[in-house]
This record gives structure tokens, sequence and C-alpha cells, in this order.
């Protein structure tokens, strides 16, 4: 049976208009009436290409030169932009990259949901640098004369590992400090057994959790203690699921990070889901309380609340407080959060939210007048029902993507009679194509943005 034949590239490089980004941060350019997306051209551009991919209804080019840069072109910041697949925007100016994730929040409002806000808030901007605390990095094994270990951010459209000099986006605690670790797991005896790093960072401490394939030996454990001693860094092992992880140096080590407006600490583990961007969580925080419009006699609804990071600070300021989250050691921990903060308001449950929320008759008794919810990537869809029979006057929603929200915000207006008063985006992740918004959906009656 005959194989069909590979397309072959053509090697020729051609010229482009480049018209827009796509929501992944790609240039789009039409090249003979078909699309051809360019990472690293920006709309308004002409660039020069060369075809990497063909495919039926698109194809994907290398830039090899850019012959009319657009206005908000700036040089990145990173000398290993353009190799390493952490970042996808840093020749794009920060207020640019903004005004590009509020057009994605908008088209995808617009057209999937059929949905367009009152009002749109003014974004939440970033520092530019050294702001990420959370991170997982690859670590690989390089055999030969070199005999080296990578670790990093996997290249772009790439199995590979970026061979890092430095990391200028994450945290300076731990993104100066890439060649130290690397080194220090290639002194390891399984120096080939320890795939990834995750990066925890609080604001006291950064947590490195080493995926251990292998049993480190008794010398393994004296250098990354060393390691952890020298540089200032709280070190763990996990050799198989998350419970297995335990901290080799110090013994008890404690992250933490402070909501300071609000008088919270929120203890945490390495491997716990918390914010990426301590400056725009605070943002965050401080506008969807806002958004709220709390009053003292408010009963409010913490969907998805995680470690309690929304919860406690707006316990601070109305009746009562329920937590609900599905992960069981992210209800206790809150429950001990909650304990350390003396907030006696707050009850926290676990609650499977896939199957809605099952304790509605509990909440529809004693009256729920506020709701906010920050679901995964997938969206809220199950319990949108649940959420409508409360009757809430305000519903705010933070979401981590863009198509997901749009789908929830056109039921929520178009089934259940809310009305989408205000969205705004936040740059949590400056210099990426991640896009994280919030938006306010209230009753008629219950008024406008505060």
């Amino acid at each position: 049976m005959n194989q069909p034949r590979r397309r072959r590239l053509p090697q020729q490089p051609l010229e482009a208009e480049v018209s827009a980004l796509s929501h992944e941060g790609r240039g789009i350019a039409h090249v003979e009436g078909k699309i051809t997306f360019v990472r690293g051209a920006l709309a308004g551009e002409r660039v020069r290409l060369r075809y990497t991919k063909r495919h039926r209804q698109w194809d994907e080019g290398k830039l090899l030169e850019v012959l009319r840069p657009a206005p908000e072109r700036v040089e990145p910041g990173c000398i290993h932009f353009g190799v390493c697949g952490g970042c996808a925007l840093q020749h794009l100016t920060p207020q640019q990259q903004l005004t590009f994730k509020e057009t994605v929040v908008r088209e995808k409002l617009r057209h999937m949901g059929g949905v367009e806000p009152s009002t749109w808030l003014a974004p939440l901007g970033s520092p530019a640098w050294g702001y990420r605390r959370k991170a997982r990095l690859a670590v690989k094994y390089v055999a030969g004369k070199d005999d080296r270990v990578l670790v990093g951010f996997r290249e772009t459209h790439s199995t590979l590992v970026a061979d890092l000099a430095s990391c200028r986006v994450l945290d300076p605690r731990i993104g100066a400090h890439i060649p130290q670790l690397a080194e220090t797991i290639r002194c390891l005896s399984i120096f080939d057994r320890v795939p990834q790093i995750e990066v925890a960072a609080g604001d006291q401490a950064v947590g490195l959790v080493f995926r251990n394939l292998a049993p480190f030996t008794v010398e393994d454990y004296r250098l990354l203690s060393a390691f952890a001693r020298q540089y200032d860094f709280y070190v763990y092992e996990q050799p198989g699921d998350k419970a297995s992880v335990r901290p080799i140096w110090p013994r008890a080590p404690q992250l933490s990070y402070a909501l300071p407006d609000h008088a919270v600490s929120v203890f945490f583990e390495p491997t716990d889901f918390t914010q990426v961007n301590p400056a725009v969580n605070h943002a965050l925080v401080e506008r969807a309380i806002a958004l709220l419009a709390l009053q003292p006699q408010d009963r409010v609804l913490d969907l998805y609340c995680g470690l309690g990071n929304f919860a406690f600070c707006i316990a601070r300021q109305v009746a009562s407080v329920v937590g609900l989250e599905g992960d069981d050691a992210l209800v206790e921990r809150a429950r001990e959060n909650a304990a350390r903060n003396a907030i006696t308001n707050v009850v926290f449950q676990r609650a499977d939210l896939s199957r809605g929320i099952a304790e509605l008759a509990h909440l529809q008794r004693d009256g729920v007048s506020r709701v906010l919810l920050d679901p995964p990537r997938s969206g809220a869809a199950e319990v949108l029902a649940d959420i409508a029979a409360l009757r809430a006057e305000r519903i705010v929603y933070v979401s981590c993507g863009p198509s997901t929200l749009a789908r929830d915000a056109g039921r929520l207006v178009h089934e259940y009679g809310y009305r989408l008063a205000a969205a705004g985006v936040m740059d949590m992740f400056p210099h990426t194509a991640h896009v994280e918004c919030i938006t306010l959906f209230v009753r008629d009656q219950a008024g406008d943005v505060p």
C-alpha cells in the first residue's frame, strides 16, 4: 500500500503583511488567501518568513526579519526570548499586552456568549519582571562531553528544555539561580531521574519540590540541604503523588503570604494552588470586594475557594462566608488559616462542584446575597443553575479561561436573568498570552458598578 507523500515545505523566504494577533499571541498573515501564523510578528508589520508547517486550513511560519516594525514593538527584556516557551509577548509593550488581552475577552464575550458589559474596568497591571511565584520547571540531563543538566521551561513548540542562564519573569530569589540549581542536580546520584522542579514562593521563603523517580541517597540529602542553606530555599522531595511531598530542609518549613490591607496571612503547602502574581492578587482581592459592594449584613458564598484567598478578606466585612472547595487538603488548610487569623464567621466545606451545589437547600434557607467564584479553566457550567436559584444580588466571576467565561456569561444573562454590569482584564502573567478576567453580574435592582 502506498504511503501518502509528505508535502515538501517551500524553502524560499517570502514577505507578508501581518493584520492581527491570534489569541495565542501569534501574528496572522494572509498569504495567497490562506492564514499563516507567525510567532513573534505583530499586527501592522511587514515581515519576511519561511514556512515551518503547512495544513489544509492554515500554515505556520518562522519569522526571519521584521521589514517594517509596529510602533508597539520593543526589544525583549530576556536573552532567551524566542527560544524559551515561557513567554510569548516580550516584544510588545506592557500596555499593548493588556490591550491585546482585553480584545481577546471582548471578542469571546461578544461572539461566544452574545453579551457585552455595561462598563469596561481599567485593566489591572503588573510589575513586568520578577512577578512569578509559581512555576513548574523541566529538568533534562544531557549526556556527552558536556555532561550537563538543563533546568527551565520547554522551548517554544518543543519538548526540549531551554538552556537558561536566568529567568527574568520568575521571582528573582530563584530566577537568578538557575545555573546553580542545575549544577546541584548534576551532582546528585540520580541526576537523570529528576524530571521537574515545582517552584512555590511565599513572602519570606521560596520552596522547591524535586520530583524524584528514584530514592535519594544520604549524600544526595546532604547536597540538597547544603544548597537550601546556601541560597535560603525550602527544599522538598516528591517520590510519588502530591501526598508524598515531604521536606528535606528545613524539617518544618512554613510558606505563607500576607494580605496586609485585611490583616490576613495565608499559610500553604508548596503544591497548593496559590495565585502566581502577588501584586495582581492584592489588586484583584480589592477589586472583587469593591464589585461585591459588601454590606455588614451580607451572607457570601465563595465557590472554588481554595485556601480562602478571597473568603478571609470578605469575612472581615460581612456577617458570614461559606467557602466550598473540592480538594480535601485545601479545605483543611483553609480551616487552619481561619483559626490562625482568628476569623470565626467563615465556614469551609468540601464540595464536588462538578456535580453542582449539594448544600443548596441549606444555603437557600440561610440566604445568600453575594456570590464569588474563581473556577478552573473549565469554567463553572455545573453550578450556574444552583447559583441562579439562590437569587444573589451580585455575582463576581473571576476567570482564567476567556472561552468558558463567555459561555457561562451567556447563560447567566440569557437563561437566568442577570446583567453583565462590568468586565476587566488583569495581567496575572505578563509577557504571556494567558488572559485573566473579572466580571460582575447583577440583578437589575442590585445597582451597577460601585
